[in-house]
């Protein structure tokens, strides 16, 4: 009989120990920093609006090649020998 309550015991402090580890991931989600919905999006789309994007020419209009980080770069020589 003492197998069984010993089991019991163990199983109880088990069940105890994954609810203070629960408990725990609770409180640090708890205490994450929040931001309203609301700030979030205005925050979301000013970065939208003052942000250039080269690959959406329709919006920004056309890119310039010096400007543009995605085009090719021109350079003199492709490869150095030594």
């Amino acid at each position: 009989m003492s197998s069984r309550t010993g089991g019991r015991q163990s199983m109880s402090e088990l069940k105890l120990r994954r609810l203070l580890e629960h408990n725990q991931r609770l409180r640090e989600d708890l205490a994450r920093p929040r931001v309203k919905i609301s700030e979030a999006s205005a925050s979301l789309i000013a970065y939208c609006r003052n942000t250039k994007d080269h690959l959406v020419p329709s919006v920004w209009g056309p890119v310039g090649r010096a400007e543009d980080p995605y085009g090719q770069q021109a350079t003199g020589k492709c490869c150095t020998v030594q």
